[in-house]
């Protein structure tokens, strides 16, 4: 897995108070998902955030890491793996999963990936690319706070018209649920899991964010700031407060008394760092809790 190129937010100190591994589409990392990062940052996440880029070294490989199924659901083993190894380290930490496009998915992989007994904190979904119908049950019951889906019928080009042409990460040729949405099954008992999943639509106001609804401005970085990072601050999820998130209302909830606070508080803005740019300062490590081998 390509995690070993400059990662800023990769300090001891940071890794000591929770990890973000943020995953990128099918076109591997880039300025697109290196926005993710920042965004995470400038909206106060003073934990340890890995860009960790999960697709194939052949050039060119979009179409290899958008099908080939079996080496992705590896490539999520793997870094289920490290995610144990991780928390074998720094017991009691929060994990969360930001997944963007193709990365969707590979959160969910990742999240049914997890042993027995091992949970991530969350998984948040931009622009998923897997299908609607995709059984999301199994990866909610191995998450403690639940999984947030955003979506926008805004975006019909890649997750309509191509994912219908080239298909889903999963295989079908349909619409994705970063357009429309994941079905929540009509069964009662399977409805009952599905309580965890959180379904945000894109809304006109988050244009003033930088996400205008459309695929590639998903993970905009004042909008990963303002609507992501909340998320991962939180230590519960609840429909109230997904709501309150939307409606930029959060100070109010993410306040060292409220249940929903995570620990430590925001740190300032200024100790932000851009991607490229590795701070001597953060001293940023390889943390690989024990890297595991690369498949290819």
């Amino acid at each position: 897995m390509g995690c070993s190129r400059p990662q800023p937010y990769l300090s001891w100190s940071r890794l000591d108070r929770g990890l973000v591994i943020v995953l990128p589409g099918i076109e591997g990392r880039s300025p697109l998902n290196e926005a993710v990062c920042e965004g995470l940052v400038d909206g106060g996440v003073n934990w340890g955030i890995e860009l960790c880029d999960w697709t194939t070294s052949v050039p060119m490989g979009y179409l290899i890491n958008l099908r080939d199924q079996e080496r992705n659901r590896n490539q999520a083993e793997e870094i289920a793996a490290k995610i144990v190894r991780y928390k074998m380290a720094h017991p009691e930490r929060p994990v969360v999963l930001v997944g963007q496009s193709g990365g969707g998915a590979m959160a969910v992989w990742i999240a049914e990936a997890m042993p027995p007994g091992e949970k991530l904190d969350g998984v948040v979904m931009l622009a998923a690319s897997l299908s609607p119908d995709y059984a999301m049950d199994t990866a909610l019951d191995s998450v403690k706070r639940g999984i947030i889906n955003y979506y926008s019928s805004r975006d019909w080009f890649l997750l309509s018209v191509g994912t219908m042409i080239s298909g889903t990460m999963d295989g079908e040729h349909s619409s994705s649920a970063g357009r429309v949405g994941f079905a929540v099954p009509s069964d009662r008992k399977r409805a009952r899991a599905y309580e965890k999943l959180f379904q945000v639509p894109w809304q006109k106001e988050m244009a003033a964010s930088g996400y205008s609804g459309t695929h590639l401005t998903s993970g905009a970085r004042e909008f990963v700031a303002s609507y992501v990072a909340p998320f991962v601050l939180a230590s519960m999820w609840d429909r109230g407060f997904v709501d309150l998130v939307g409606r930029h209302k959060t100070d109010e909830f993410l306040t060292p008394s409220s249940p929903q606070a995570a620990k430590p508080s925001k740190p300032p803005r200024s100790t932000r760092t851009p991607m490229s740019q590795p701070s001597a300062a953060s001293r940023p490590v390889r943390p690989d809790f024990g890297e595991p081998s690369t498949r290819r």
